[in-house]
């Protein structure tokens, strides 16, 4: 107890003695008593040895509201007594070396800059200047400076710049002093101004005096020094004297010394630290040249490769990656120009618009040369330094959020006269239809309901108060199915998948393992028996069936209990160029190559009987649900495409069918991009390694596939397409080019090609080399999908996301300034990821999502069309215009039949609101189709919810807005429409 209370008395006794002595001090301030040096160096020596001693004392002396700070400067500053002067310097150092930033702050809040910077200056006046006031006053310069944002005008302005620099000119071999001022040099050298001023004093020369070799001893001084050196050279300037004096050389000569020596990793920040000095001396053009002719791309390379096994080495790697990466050479992307290989003539092209300057631009302009502005040898002399970062926080305001309510709510008036509106009535069919001549659900007459509130406000039942709502308004008229009217019979049959079946040595283990494939989908997932028809060359042309089978050597069986199909093919089937046939106006058009010789690990004998031409007995189901083969060819005759299409690829052929198992977002493995990057890196250094051979390229239309059987074959020419080239890099590796949009140079995102000769157990890398996006979904989980035939055939026809090291970055591939549109400096992207097929000679298709042409669209609405209940359901397909390659783009009208053609009924339905929808502005954005295409089917469908719809609204849907951007695989192409005619 007694114990306690002596220490309470202690710790109150030296509160008040840290008080009593502030008190004195703050007197022979007031007091002008200043002369007794004698008092003033006594009392400071007392409050230093509290300081020094007493954690409390110190956290009293700072706190809030505490005067201390303010007495001791006001002391400092007007004292002339050394030792008083020194003790006060200690006392402040001993207050913002422990704490933290935030004391360093509340000694510049009180002004403490200005003060030490003056009395700097008084004290380089002496001859020589006191060594021990110069370490102190650096030494509380170099804590506080950080925290000062107006620290290096300050210095500029009071005229101290130079005062530190003689110092370390004058006591090199003086470690000691020189470590402090090092300190407040590389603050000062953070302003731009003031590093421009130090370079013109030899402050570069003198920094490459102190950094070197390898050594143990004074290693704290050369991090300092490098540092120092490294914020210096982020001046262009003082970049562009370091190149002139050789200096690249040096540093790449000192960062292999260290990094031989360092065997341990004990000097990690010294060797980031020469690192960073090349990094900024690179920033330049001419540091990026003397960085290449020094070899700096082979040293980097291979000390980064040393440094890859230890995982605390990462920052040198990092930072290493990142200069190579700057310092590779910027190349033109391997094209004859990159504006599209598909031109489309425009009725009208004006001569100051964007396609007519883009077409006349020479080819020449797409060379990339070095840009940057080297040349630039004035810098900013002054600058504009906010007092605080909050400001910028306060000029940031919520423009987007719109308060006035009243700007949200609709507009009475029209916004146009109403006859410019009149153009549109042809839109609007179903408001001048009297339905007369329609067979209704209720034909008999009902009394006019005068109290009817017809335009009132129409109640939607949601899924929750469903029953609540037709148990209290049951719905007249309308006849409810149990089963969706969209099932059509055959989609109600069991379904059946391709398959190459096994030799039926046990026909009951055959039977029971096809049953077993039939469960694995639902119905509606299932592949139509039109894929049987000439598997290994089908064509648009227009031919019996019979010619066809005869034709193809395949005879078609339909087994009615089953409901099955069955293909018997009598010739071999081989992985050779199917012929495409005539199909209109001399276009020939075929459904691409189909290989049976693919190698199944668990089929191999069965490989072998199929080779020998014995019967290959091909089982199809019926029909997919809203999907037609035969329908979709004959509307693949009709579309209209810039490159002429001549081929079907195989998914929309078959139909789009998706997983039916969810597919987690990828984990991308640790260090994978800087793999990817040090890889390209090696095209440079072992240029020998690279092939570089073109495999596909349609700007060479007549090209010719090298015969190699160990290279992979490429085809983009099919609806929505987008593979413009193909080069090998590697034996396992390609670079892929994607095509820009038509009349365009630039937008490559969507990719959709198909790629054959494949062989398994092997790792194919395919690089996307000019995509323009600065990141990706790429980098966080997202993967490519692929179709592969021989998977279809195996009873799994659908897509799924494949991929490994899989990630986004920027290449070395680059635009010119007039290419990019002025914008200088526009580097690509490259999507990398690897591959590994698991069968041989397969026809595979790769996608940046889930593909669906405007083919694909055209047959949905028309079976639809086909297949929806007319007395119920009002679905009206017209045209809202047509585009310039001469497409329509659809315009569907659904909504509830009338209940009779009385007057109340039509009545209701001209009142009904409407729901506009549109999708597919963008092409490339295919996610959005099958959004639409639920939406449509779900419109369509016998469900109470949507029934309830369609007697509330009428919906007008724009299902694709682009046709011309879908048919072409682009990713923003806009073609302009024409209207069509209607009358005045």
């Amino acid at each position: 107890m007694n114990k306690v209370k002596t220490t309470s008395e202690k710790s109150l006794s030296n509160s008040s003695r840290i008080v009593g002595l502030l008190s004195q001090l703050e007197k022979i301030n007031s007091e002008s008593l200043l002369g007794e040096a004698d008092n003033a160096r006594y009392v400071t020596s007392k409050i230093l040895h509290l300081a020094q001693s007493q954690e409390k004392t110190r956290k009293e002396m700072t706190t809030k509201g505490s005067p201390a700070i303010e007495v001791i400067l006001s002391t400092l500053e007007n004292t002339r007594d050394l030792q008083t002067t020194l003790n006060i310097l200690n006392i402040l150092i001993e207050l913002v070396s422990v704490g933290g930033g935030r004391k360093a702050s509340i000694v510049v809040s009180k002004g403490g800059t200005q003060i030490l910077l003056q009395l700097l200056l008084s004290a380089s006046k002496e001859s020589p200047p006191n060594e021990e006031l110069m370490l102190q006053l650096h030494s509380l310069l170099a804590k506080i400076g950080p925290k000062d944002k107006k620290f290096g005008v300050k210095a500029r302005i009071n005229g101290v710049l130079n005062i530190s620099l003689n110092l370390v000119k004058q006591n090199l071999q003086n470690h000691r002093l020189i470590l402090p001022c090092l300190q407040v040099l590389r603050v000062y050298s953070t302003n731009s101004v003031n590093a421009v001023s130090l370079g013109k004093n030899g402050i570069v020369e003198l920094m490459f005096k102190i950094i070197g070799p390898f050594i143990k001893k004074n290693t704290g001084l050369m991090k300092v020094a490098l540092d120092t050196l490294a914020a210096l050279l982020k001046s262009k300037t003082n970049a562009r004297r370091a190149v002139d004096r050789g200096y690249v050389h040096v540093l790449l000569t000192i960062y292999v010394d260290w990094h031989r020596h360092d065997s341990r990793h004990r000097h990690m920040l010294i060797r980031k630290g020469i690192l960073q000095c090349i990094k900024n001396v690179t920033n330049i053009k001419l540091g990026r040249k003397a960085f290449i002719d020094e070899n700096g791309m082979k040293i980097l390379y291979n000390t980064s490769q040393d440094c890859l096994a230890v995982r605390t080495l990462d920052p040198l790697v990092n930072t290493s990656s990142l200069i190579m990466r700057k310092c590779f050479p910027k190349n033109r992307l391997p094209l004859p120009t990159i504006k599209s290989v598909f031109h489309f003539q425009l009725p009208v092209i004006p001569i100051n618009g964007p396609v007519a300057q883009l077409y006349s631009l020479p080819p020449e302009v797409d060379d990339v040369v070095d840009e940057s502005d080297d040349n630039d040898d004035i810098e900013a002399e002054s600058e504009i330094e906010n007092e605080n970062d909050d400001d910028k926080d306060q000029l940031f305001k919520n423009d987007d959020i719109e308060t006035d309510i009243n700007k949200l709510k609709a507009r009475q008036e029209l916004a146009r006269p109403i006859e410019d509106l009149k153009m549109y009535e042809q839109f609007f069919p179903e408001l001048a239809d009297n339905f007369q001549d329609y067979d209704l659900v209720s034909m008999e007459p009902k009394p006019f309901a005068s109290d009817a509130n017809l335009s009132g406000p129409i109640v939607v039942p949601t899924a929750g108060v469903e029953q609540f709502v037709e148990a209290k308004h049951p719905v007249k008229g309308l006849t409810m199915k149990e089963n969706n009217h969209l099932q059509t019979e055959e989609c109600n049959t069991r379904p059946s998948f391709l398959d190459l079946p096994k030799k039926d040595n046990n026909k009951d283990n055959s039977l029971q393992q096809q049953s077993d494939q039939t469960k694995c989908l639902p119905s509606c997932h299932c592949l139509s028996y039109e894929i049987v028809q000439g598997l290994d060359r089908i064509t648009l042309q227009n031919t019996s069936k019979n010619e066809q089978n005869c034709n193809t050597g395949c005879v078609m069986k339909k087994e009615s209990k089953t409901s099955r199909t069955s293909l018997t093919c009598n010739k071999p089937c081989q992985h050779v160029s199917s012929c495409g046939s005539v199909l209109f106006e001399g276009r020939p058009v075929q459904l691409g190559k189909l290989c049976f010789t693919g190698d199944n690990p668990e089929e191999e004998d069965d490989s072998s009987s199929h080779s020998s031409g014995e019967q290959v007995m091909l089982e199809v189901p019926d029909t997919l649900p809203l999907h037609d083969p035969d329908l979709y060819l004959e509307i693949v005759k009709n579309t209209k495409s810039v490159p002429e299409y001549s081929e079907v690829a195989y998914p929309d052929y078959f139909g789009h069918i998706p997983p039916p198992f969810k597919e987690p977002i990828l984990e991308r493995p640790y260090g994978v991009q800087r793999t990817k990057i040090s890889q390209d890196i090696e095209r440079l250094i072992h240029q020998n390694d690279i092939i570089d051979r073109v495999i596909y390229d349609l700007d060479n239309p007549s090209y010719s596939v090298p015969e190699d059987g160990e290279i992979l074959k490429f085809n983009s020419k099919f609806e929505s397409g987008n593979l413009r080239k193909v080069i090998q890099i590697r034996k396992n590796e390609y670079d892929l080019i994607l095509n820009s949009d038509v009349n365009s140079n630039h937008y490559h995102q969507w990719f959709y090609f198909e790629a054959s000769g494949m062989r398994t157990g092997i790792n194919y890398r395919f690089n996307i080399i000019n995509c323009e996006k600065s990141n990706s979904q790429f980098n966080y989980g997202m993967q490519p999908l692929m179709y592969s035939v021989q998977e279809a055939l195996n009873s799994r026809p659908w897509w799924t996301r494949v991929g490994t090291d899989i990630c986004y970055y920027k290449n070395h591939f680059a635009r010119s300034s007039i290419a990019a549109g002025g914008q200088k400096g526009k580097s690509y992207y490259t999507i990398t990821f690897t591959v590994s097929f698991p069968h041989k000679d397969d026809v595979c298709y790769f996608a940046y999502h889930y593909p669906y042409t405007y083919s694909t669209l055209r047959m949905h609405l028309q079976k639809l069309e086909s297949m929806h209940n007319p007395r119920q359901i009002y679905f009206q397909q017209d045209t809202l215009c047509e585009t310039l390659s001469g497409n329509s783009c659809p315009l569907i009208t659904i909504t509830a039949m009338p209940e009779s053609s009385y007057y109340e009924h039509i009545c209701q339905f001209r009142n009904r609101p409407y729901i506009f929808l549109s999708a597919r502005v963008h092409p490339g954005e295919t996610n959005a189709s099958w959004v639409m295409k639920g939406t449509l089917e779900y419109l369509m469908s016998n469900n109470p919810n949507a029934q309830s719809l369609r007697e509330s609204y009428i919906f007008k849907i724009v299902p694709m807005l682009n046709p011309d951007g879908v048919i072409n695989g682009k990713l923003f192409l806009r073609f302009s429409v024409r209207l069509p005619q209607h009358s005045a």
